[in-house]
């Protein structure tokens, strides 16, 4: 096991705020000189199972706690999903049926095992510890806090001010997510920035059954593609980590190149020193390019095979190599879900690049065409274009996809 420093090192790397880092240090080094790995919480709400580099965030950190050799527990909430945590919206979030709950978290864990160590992760249920409590344990956990501190959860205090309805069973989601510690002995609870209410409750419920107390562990927000929101399926600025080698590639390559060090510290388990290092390169000159270049291959690495990695930096080395494309191409916009090959023929005419659809659809089939350097056949033209896809039409006629 790595001395308690280095370790404190790497789990620190790219944290917002820890809570508190002395106590961390302290069990770092108990765990050390009594070789007895850490058990490491993370609670997962099963509402959402489809997992981008946003929500990999907090997986990642856990991974590169779980190679130092301390023990992850995944916590699935299938019983505080009943409830829904009402963090950030205006209104109680509705309920799941038991078969979403079931159905989703398969999904979740399908995905978080393409990171986590399925071998050394620990995947537990909070149904069952809290569906068998009785009506007076139940009591006892409420007692542990009042509604005034309920009501300095932002969510809370601001439904509350506006006249927003707040059902008593909604205040029980985070003592829920505290008993969750204690069964569990946590040593540290990891979580995003939304969730320091609950994980700090944890602490508080732990110190009123005299267990030792969890660091909390609080990950930052990794901003989308955009490089402004918080990274989202709907605004349409994810990296998937489901998202085939060819594209997660090259949407790490459209990162904005103010956040290429947040990205090294977020999305990947490179060692503190060595973002260090890419931190003085980028000062003392380097193209941001090239280093990003190098990020997209170590992130799409996480999460694909040696051989689907070379074939993406292929693919993208023939589609948008400085030497093969212009640097100044007409822009064609499309629609972000539905617009396939075939629906841009009537614009492409409009901008001149054909004459008509006909004319279009005889150079597919002479060759003609082509989609980031590969040749178009007739079985392409309804495939779905992608931001940043470059058409090439004929032998000097070139148009970038933006949606």
């Amino acid at each position: 096991m790595i001395e308690p420093k280095e370790q404190l090192k790497i789990i620190l790397k790219g944290v917002q705020q820890c809570v508190n880092e002395d106590e961390l240090l302290l069990k770092l080094e108990r765990s050390y000189k009594l070789g007895r790995p850490l058990n490491i919480k993370l609670g997962l709400d099963p509402s959402a199972p489809d997992i981008h580099l946003g929500h990999a965030v907090v997986l990642r950190k856990l991974k590169q706690i779980q190679d130092l050799g301390h023990t992850i527990i995944i916590v699935i909430g299938d019983f505080t999903g009943r409830i829904g945590d009402p963090t950030g919206r205006t209104k109680g979030r509705a309920a799941l049926s038991d078969e979403q709950v079931k159905e989703n978290a398969r999904t979740y864990c399908e995905q978080i095992f393409k990171i986590l160590d399925k071998e050394k992760t620990v995947v537990r249920f909070n149904s069952e510890w809290l569906f068998g409590m009785t009506f007076e344990e139940v009591m006892k956990l409420a007692a542990v806090t009042t509604v005034a501190r309920m009501l300095e959860r932002d969510d809370f205090k601001n439904r509350y001010e506006n006249e927003v309805p707040i059902g008593l069973h909604e205040f029980f989601y985070p003592l829920m997510q505290a008993q969750d510690s204690i069964e569990l002995n946590a040593d540290i609870e990891l979580g995003g920035t939304d969730q320091t209410f609950n994980i700090l409750m944890g602490r508080t419920l732990q110190k009123a059954r005299g267990q030792e107390q969890q660091t909390a562990i609080f990950m930052p927000i990794l901003e989308g593609l955009d490089g402004k929101e918080k990274m989202s399926k709907s605004l349409g600025n994810y990296i998937g980590v489901n998202e085939p080698s060819e594209v997660m590639f090259k949407k790490v390559m459209e990162v904005p190149d103010d956040l290429i060090i947040k990205y090294y510290e977020l999305a990947t388990d490179e060692h503190p020193d060595e973002i260090g290092k890419i931190k003085k390169e980028l000062v003392d000159g380097a193209n941001p390019r090239d280093v990003k270049y190098r990020l997209a291959k170590i992130i799409t690495s996480l999460y694909h095979t040696p051989e689907e990695v070379e074939k993406a930096i292929a693919y993208y080395d023939a589609a948008f190599s400085r030497k093969s494309i212009p640097d100044d191409i007409p822009v064609l916009i499309v629609d972000e879900d539905r617009d396939t090959l075939y629906d841009a023929i009537p614009r492409l005419i409009a901008m001149g690049m054909v004459s008509s659809k006909s004319e279009f659809i005889r150079l597919v089939k002479q060759n003609g065409v082509r989609i980031n350097g590969e040749i178009i056949g007739d079985d392409d033209l309804n495939m779905v274009l992608i931001n940043s896809d470059v058409i090439k039409i004929g032998k000097k006629k070139f148009v970038r996809i933006n949606k």
